[in-house]
């Protein structure tokens, strides 16, 4: 997980492809930049000139959301 903080001193951490892959999420990076663009998939931010990563709190909520829609039986 990589921190960093914004101007508000608010530490945000995000994970970067790795952490994904680490969590199970192995989809390509052009299969999420079509989740991104359909609104299925949290926004990415850049991280660098060649980085980009995803904000740790919006991910764990859009897998929990998932999770949450397999038990609801959906």
């Amino acid at each position: 997980m990589t921190d960093q903080s914004n101007d508000g001193g608010v530490r945000r951490r995000f994970y970067t492809r790795e952490h994904l892959r680490r969590l199970g999420v192995t989809q390509s990076a052009s299969t999420l930049l079509r989740l991104e663009a359909a609104g299925r998939w949290p926004k990415r931010i850049r991280i660098g000139d060649h980085s980009v990563a995803w904000i740790k709190e919006e991910v764990d909520a859009h897998l929990d959301a998932l999770a949450a829609e397999r038990e609801a039986g959906r």
